[in-house]
């Protein structure tokens, strides 16, 4: 089992479509990602829509013909936007800021329907959002190590150094 790049796990976290089916191909090393429907083509034989797909989406559909007929060994779900839970990292967050006006500014923004984009404006305007993003990224790198590590997934850490951190 090659290790995967904790890089290639972020970008699949972060990108997280409805559109997409997102695995992790054990025996590569790799973040593989398939348009939905090209897997709807592969699974229902569908070769009226497999032969129209544009040349640019070709190499996914040998991609997907192997998800289909893997047993799991090969190819494992990856996390997605859902396990992370963004907005309990928000709220984390928030409970870490020292600054209680701030933190009770925050803790409105998170409430009701567009939390997320009020959350961003109002760290933005208090000077909070590269703090917010370091936060983020720390949480998001802790979260793929242990989901990898119960899946007994090797990974290869291979973002960038922060000297900061």
């Amino acid at each position: 089992m090659k290790p995967v790049r904790l890089t290639e796990l972020i970008e699949a976290l972060e990108f997280d479509s409805d559109e997409c089916v997102t695995r992790v191909d054990l025996q590569n090393g790799c973040v593989v990602r398939v348009d939905r429907a090209v897997i709807s083509a592969v699974e229902g034989e569908d070769e009226d829509a497999l032969n129209d797909l544009p040349d640019w989406q070709k190499p996914e559909l040998e991609i997907a013909r192997s998800i289909m007929e893997d047993s799991g060994e090969r190819f494992v779900d990856a996390p997605d936007k859902f396990d992370f839970h963004e907005y309990r990292q928000m709220e984390r967050f928030i409970g870490a800021v020292e600054d209680a006006a701030a933190a009770e500014q925050l803790w409105r923004a998170i409430k009701g329907k567009g939390a997320f984009r009020h959350f961003k404006d109002t760290a933005s305007r208090l000077g909070l959002l590269n703090q917010w993003y370091d936060y983020r990224g720390k949480a998001m790198k802790e979260f793929l190590r242990d989901w990898a590590e119960a899946r007994k997934i090797p990974i290869e850490d291979d973002t960038p150094t922060n000297p900061k951190s």
